[in-house]
């Protein structure tokens, strides 16, 4: 195209830019440009968190070594805190509350120091959750990786935490008369089953912490009201035996009681079937799926969103 000036010059324009007129998602498509951070599909996204396996391990150790670095007794805190938690619940509730109604005190004890480090696993692993992306913003913002990583290794963190305070827990079992059996084997599948529940819930908080921060503060008071409605300190069917029986359902069904009352039936002899809800496993592993699928979504679906703003 040419043009005459006023001064009688004839001036050459630039032909026009084939992408004239062009909207900026037909420009992505045509140069072949992507988002930054763009939500992958969710086989895509389980593809890369598998790739991504090494270093969950790895920073889940790294956290669980750092944890009490600080601490003069080191990873002995990782025993001591659930142990005292349990010295001070059976003081206030076995002796002065008198909990440990219809229970021997050879399997109250051991009933409560169950229920104490199986209740902290997943406690730890929904307070260190809500944290996961909102804690770590610096490496969610420098990086590039599925972000369900961070959670993810924050419930095996707790995991592991869990394994080594189990020593503790089968010498106290043992030491109140109840002696490793075939029924130990049972541990196993219940701990596989809390920790997909625990995960998953990690993830919900994980998603719900990075858009409000303070929720790290609320939660405290939620976990400390569903510790005291989930049969840590009691046995719920033995303590509301005089309730209507629609309560002691619910409180027993709730995921907390159930994976407590499953490790405990392993554990202790005296602690049969009748204090165990029906198609307890069912209902664990109903749990165990729900919490692990639906949080797995529930946080992939705000993926390009994390770490943003």
């Amino acid at each position: 195209m040419s043009e005459t000036t006023h001064d009688g010059a004839v001036a050459v324009s630039a032909p026009p830019s084939p992408d004239e007129g062009l909207t900026a998602a037909q420009l992505a498509a045509k140069y072949g440009l992507a988002v930054s951070g763009a939500r992958p599909s969710l086989r895509e996204y389980l593809g890369r968190l598998w790739g991504r396996r090494h270093f969950i391990l790895a920073f889940s150790q790294a956290k669980l070594t750092a944890q009490y670095s600080q601490a003069k007794l080191g990873q002995l805190w990782q025993v001591a805190t659930p142990l005292l938690n349990a010295a001070v619940y059976f003081m206030i509730f076995g002796v002065i509350l008198n909990a440990s109604r219809g229970m021997e005190k050879e399997v109250y004890i051991p009933f409560l120091v169950t229920g104490v480090f199986v209740f902290t696993f997943t406690q730890s692993s929904v307070m260190s959750g809500v944290r996961a992306i909102s804690g770590n913003l610096g490496l969610v913002r420098a990086l590039h990786f599925p972000r369900a990583a961070l959670p993810i290794s924050f419930a095996l963190q707790q995991l592991q935490q869990l394994l080594y305070s189990m020593i503790v827990l089968f010498l106290v079992v043992i030491g109140f008369g109840s002696y490793p059996d075939a029924s130990w084997l049972l541990i196993i599948p219940a701990l596989v089953l809390q920790f997909c529940f625990n995960t998953g819930l990690a993830l919900v908080f994980a998603r719900a912490g990075a858009k409000t921060p303070d929720l790290a503060q609320l939660m405290p008071f939620v976990m400390r009201t569903w510790m005291y409605a989930s049969g840590v300190m009691f046995s719920i069917p033995v303590f509301l035996a005089d309730k209507p029986q629609w309560m002691a359902s619910v409180l027993q069904w709730n995921p907390a009681a159930i994976y407590m009352d499953l490790v405990r039936f392993a554990l202790i002899d005296e602690y049969g079937s009748d204090y165990l809800p029906q198609h307890v496993w069912a209902v664990a592993g109903g749990w165990a799926v729900l919490f692990a699928v639906g949080g797995f979504v529930y946080f992939w679906q705000a993926e390009e969103r994390y770490g943003r703003g």
